[in-house]
């Protein structure tokens, strides 16, 4: 191994340093404190000379083995990020373009007993601009993000992270740097670079099979022949295959069948919410007339996965659902985004805490979006462990690309790559070639005039289609491709891989945003097969924004505030969406104001999405005017990169926003929707359990001016069945607010659970039955909190002497979670949980406790 401590040093050598590999140059510059944090205020647009410089990294080695006694030694880089020459004692061995590629170099007639290598940076900003201008034939729009991103242009001419030359919720640091291992490999006769498993279920024999694919470097000048064992003891099978391995770099695909009286007792991966994740261990070992013998140990995982595109009766188009083990999934989560600029600083407790947190939130699955990078072994290993299924999109995001020789080479070496790497993992349900690059032609985003948009077309299917979509099919046979999302699938496929529409409803999945609609009225929601993105923005809480700001920031029109915001007019938009329904604060304080603001801002978005997520989720089972059947709510976006207003629930550091804990009941597996339509309240019954349920729905109205419900209705016997969403309960609202003693809209509110036998039990979900800036009898509540310790939890018993809307808790910086948090508080007294993620104290969270509820906005 390579890795460990390396010199740095810059273009002109006035900075030299000593830097971690692997890692990059702004955090080793912040390693030795030679810049301040890169997050903090302004730094974004201060540290740009950074990426702008040429930077080297260099380091010394001696050979720790006799050169003469190995065939062939390599130089081999996991990742490196991104244009650079490569050198070994003086002599170049080759360059390198690509952040997602790996790259191998014989070094057999360099090495020497004591060696000097050197890898020489560009900067990827003007190599972005240099390639563009190079590129003769047509423009490869856009050219430049929005101003409002202060980002750098031409991305999408460098194989690079594309989100790191800035986007609409994250800074611009386009890094330099060894981002993954290096290491020296020497070997005889033969050399296994990857290995993967694939299982497939046979039906006519009723059998799993299991793909074991080997890829060897063989060096010596003869086939070498052997034997190969692949033995799964739990599932009593074993088998042993006759080998021959051809010279040169090739790949030897065994087909082991699963002892047939285990195959019926194996116990598939099933996602989160459905059933275990059992791996099997399994030993493969390569005994080889020559050379040593290889041994490798590997868990094994079987299950299916099947995109359903089908006609639906009374519906035009064609359904779009995934299918895993043979069952229907409803897909229930969010979308991923890298965690840091610098991802030499994303380790894996810090994926562990994100992962965990999408599965606590009752999540099954992720789309690790195009516009970042390939995950590291070890997310897709948690993904595998927990149960989050992903949609893996290739790197290539909302921009058009170019397809020139040279670029589609260092692509189809990419995907090759990545497919190998990642193939095994049943955690991965779909590739998909890019994120909305077809809706950026079909709905020209670009301005391309008419007469030439057919070039960007052919440009658009080489690239997805004839090169990216090739490779995949070849490489992996055991799950779906999709072109684009949002695309229309196999109606997209029918007009050329471009289809009219990408957003139609009636195929595929869609994207939606819309910022200048009431987002409580759920006739606004596209009634979509999958919903794969929508969303809206909120400010993280200010413990988070406290760390990189300084106290002249700490308002919601500073400097500092509209600097983050990287979306246009997200501010603004926030603020009109919040006055919709809410009282704006006017607080003469102006940080009191800011804090009310924020506060405002994640109340707005979880109530905006909470109310999109239930249509989503009632609209699976129904078709209404020839739409519904949604079968998928991936929400934008799961997480944060940097501490600034996005569309994330969990926040830089992953601090839960209250969204997230709205999540957790909007998607629970169990749970009564209502929505209302001309003047009648409906009541659903969604559930993703695998049996039907009787159960007891208790809807209960309260006045806002008491604690006492004003009346409770219970309807018992009422069947939710299983996997789907059924109306359970309808009633006119006035006859409702007749029934309930002079209740008005105004004046009062719904909440409803449903509850069952066996402690089975929804989430209390509610109705608002007016804007909350008009709700009549609200009183100021004095709310307060008795903390305790009981093992490694804490126990807060919160009381009020009203009812208390939007009721959130928040202990600053201190590291955990809540089991529950900004609920309607309709009772004197709640228990709720924190469960710490470091070590912390009674004292230290009584002290940091802010309590806050509608009413303490003023």
């Amino acid at each position: 191994s390579l890795r460990g401590s390396w010199w740095l040093r810059s273009g002109n050598g006035s900075v030299s340093l000593r830097a971690e590999v692997p890692g990059c140059v702004h955090t080793a510059l912040l390693c030795r404190g030679l810049i301040q944090d890169p997050y903090y205020r302004f730094n974004d647009v201060k540290y740009r000379w950074i990426s702008l410089d040429n930077w080297t990294y260099s380091t010394t080695f001696k050979t720790p083995f006799d050169v003469r006694k190995w065939q062939k030694v390599n130089l081999v880089f996991e990742g490196i990020d991104t244009v650079a020459q490569i050198l070994l004692n003086n002599v170049t061995l080759g360059r390198t373009d690509n952040m997602f590629n790996r790259y191998s170099f014989d070094i057999t007639s360099v090495i020497q007993e004591v060696n000097f290598v050197e890898v020489r940076f560009l900067s990827a900003v003007s190599y972005a601009a240099e390639q563009s201008r190079c590129h003769k034939a047509h423009g490869i729009p856009p050219a430049c993000p929005p101003p409002v991103q202060k980002g750098e242009c031409h991305v999408n001419f460098i194989r690079k992270e594309q989100c790191s030359f800035s986007w609409d919720w994250g800074p611009s640091f386009p890094t330099q740097g060894i981002w993954k291992d290096v290491r020296i490999e020497a070997y005889n006769h033969y050399h296994l670079i990857y290995f993967s498993l694939t299982p497939f279920f046979v039906k006519n024999a009723q059998q799993w099979c299991l793909e074991v694919e080997s890829i060897f470097d063989v060096v010596s000048s003869k086939p070498v022949a052997g034997l190969v064992t692949v033995n799964i003891p739990k599932l009593q099978t074993q088998q042993t295959f006759s080998v021959k391995l051809q010279p040169g770099e090739g790949s030897i695909v065994l087909h082991v069948n699963i002892n047939k009286v285990r195959s019926s007792a194996v116990e598939p991966w099933w996602p989160n919410g459905h059933g275990k994740q059992t791996g099997y261990n399994m030993t493969t070992t390569f005994v080889m007339e020559a050379g040593c013998q290889i041994e490798k140990f590997s868990k094994v995982y079987f299950r299916t996965v099947e995109l359903v595109q089908e006609p639906i009766p009374g519906s035009p188009g064609l359904s779009f659902y995934f299918r895993i083990n043979g069952r229907p999934i409803f897909i229930k989560g969010s979308n991923w985004i890298p965690a840091d600029s610098f991802q030499d600083r994303v380790t894996s407790d810090i994926l562990r805490l994100l992962l965990k947190s999408a599965a606590d939130a009752n999540m099954n699955a992720l789309r690790v979006w195009g516009g970042g990078v390939y995950e590291q072994d070890e997310f897709y290993d948690i993904c595998d462990e927990i149960g989050i299924m992903i949609w893996q999109d290739f790197m290539f995001a909302c921009a058009l690309y170019p397809t020139d020789q040279n670029y589609l080479e260092s692509v189809r070496a990419e995907v090759s790559h990545q497919v190998r790497r990642l193939k095994s993992h049943p955690s991965i349900i779909l590739w998909s070639g890019n994120n909305e690059n077809e809706a950026a032609l079909a709905s020209n985003w670009f301005s391309i005039p008419s007469a030439d948009i057919g070039v960007y077309i052919k440009d658009y299917v080489t690239l997805y289609v004839k090169n990216i979509r090739e490779i995949v099919l070849t490489e992996d046979k055991s799950r779906p491709f999709v072109a684009s999302s949002p695309t229309n699938g196999l109606e997209s496929v029918k007009e050329g891989w471009l289809s009219r529409d990408p957003y139609d409803t009636h195929y595929g999945d869609t994207h939606f945003y819309d910022y200048n609609s009431d987002c409580w009225n759920w006739t606004v929601y596209p009634k979509t097969r999958f919903a794969s993105e929508y969303g809206f923005q909120s400010w993280p809480s200010f413990s988070t924004v406290e760390k990189v700001s300084s106290p002249e920031d700490w308002s919601y029109t500073s400097n500092f505030s509209l600097h983050r915001q990287h979306h246009e007019g997200g501010n603004i938009q926030m603020l009109q969406e919040i006055a919709r329904h809410f009282k704006l604060p006017q607080n003469p304080d102006p940080v009191k104001h800011f804090k009310d603001m924020i506060y405002l801002t994640q109340v707005m978005q979880a109530q905006c999405i909470k109310t999109e997520t239930e249509f989503y989720r009632f609209s699976q089972s129904e078709i209404i005017n020839g739409e519904g059947h949604t079968m998928g709510a991936l929400y934008w976006q799961l997480n944060d990169i940097w501490q600034a207003p996005s569309w994330a629930s969990l926040e830089y550091g992953g601090k839960w926003k209250l969204l997230h804990y709205f999540a957790q009941n909007f998607f629970a597996p169990l749970l009564p929707v209502a929505y209302e339509d001309k003047g009648m309240l409906h009541i659903y019954g969604v559930s993703d359990l695998h049996v039907d349920h009787k159960l007891t729905l208790r809807v209960v109205v309260h006045a806002w001016s008491s604690l006492e419900p004003v009346c409770t209705l219970t309807t018992e016997g009422v069947t939710v069945k299983a996997q789907s969403a059924v109306p359970i309960y309808k009633e006119p609202i006035s006859d409702l607010l007749e029934r309930c003693r002079n209740c008005t809209r105004k004046s009062c509110v719904i909440t409803f659970c449903l509850v069952g036998e066996d402690g089975l039990r929804s989430p209390t979900n509610h109705f608002f039955l007016s804007s909350l800036k008009d709700a009549v009898g609200l009183q100021k509540t004095q709310l307060s909190a008795s903390v305790s310790q009981q093992d490694d939890i804490y126990v807060f018993v919160l009381q009020t002497t009203a009812i208390a809307p939007f009721v959130s808790l928040d202990v600053g910086s201190i590291k955990g979670r809540f089991s529950d948090n900004g609920f309607l508080m309709t009772e004197k007294k709640k228990t709720v949980v924190f469960y710490p993620w470091e070590p912390t104290s009674v004292e230290e969270l009584e002290s940091s406790l802010i309590l806050t509820s509608l009413l303490d906005v003023v």
